[in-house]
């Protein structure tokens, strides 16, 4: 048994650090490398604390990300209070997800570089297609900068430094996204595009 928080054995002093920033959210590499590099040494330690608390610790060294997940066992128990929220998507912003998702495989499979970036423009054309027509361009934009935004929030999505209309895809994505959750909005968006279709045809025979 650990006796990591014993009172003859007290906590590593940067144990503190790295449970404060897995609670305010995930942890990367590039971006927090003094947590990164002090959450690899303490990795069973900050574990320990965690599960006291009903949380995961998952880290992913390839991919370079670490953050908290209730565990199944846990995910349906009424009487435990939830550390991590979970999220209420709106239907365009899965469609982002599941887009952005999408061309971070394609990505992958046909890139060396780790680092996906992409345009404002290219996210809005990305998006346009599920979106209901209409003539007001401004208003579409501003629609599609809102998801954006919620993403940005989210963090699957991170604003460039000095580039507000670059943003990086970020590889935890991967973790909340996977292929059954892609299937299962794709037969969704299928359905979808046929509806916009349908009724954008009736608005050209009108």
């Amino acid at each position: 048994m650990s006796e990591a928080f014993s009172p003859a054995a007290p906590p590593p002093a940067e144990l503190p650090s790295v449970v404060i920033n897995l609670l305010k959210g995930p942890v990367y590499r590039d971006t927090h490398e003094q947590t990164w590099g002090s959450l690899l040494r303490l990795r069973r330690e900050a574990g320990d604390y965690m599960s006291v608390m009903g949380l995961n610790v998952i880290v992913d060294e390839a991919e370079g990300y670490a953050y908290l997940r209730t565990p199944p066992e846990y995910d349906d128990d009424p009487g435990l209070p939830r550390l991590v929220a979970r999220r209420s998507l709106s239907f365009h912003v899965s469609v982002l997800l599941a887009l952005l998702r999408k061309r971070l495989a394609e990505f992958d499979a046909s890139s060396s570089d780790t680092r996906l970036v992409l345009s404002r423009d290219q996210i809005v054309e990305m998006l346009r297609l599920y979106l209901p027509d209409s003539s007001n361009e401004a208003r579409i934009v501003e629609s599609i900068d809102s998801h954006i935004n919620r993403v940005v929030e989210m963090g699957f999505l991170r604003r460039m430094r000095n580039a507000d209309d670059m943003f990086e895809v970020r590889r935890i994505l991967k973790a909340f996204v996977d292929g059954q959750w892609l299937a299962d909005l794709d037969r969704r968006l299928d359905d979808y595009l046929e509806q916009l279709a349908g009724a954008r045809t009736d608005e050209g025979g009108e």
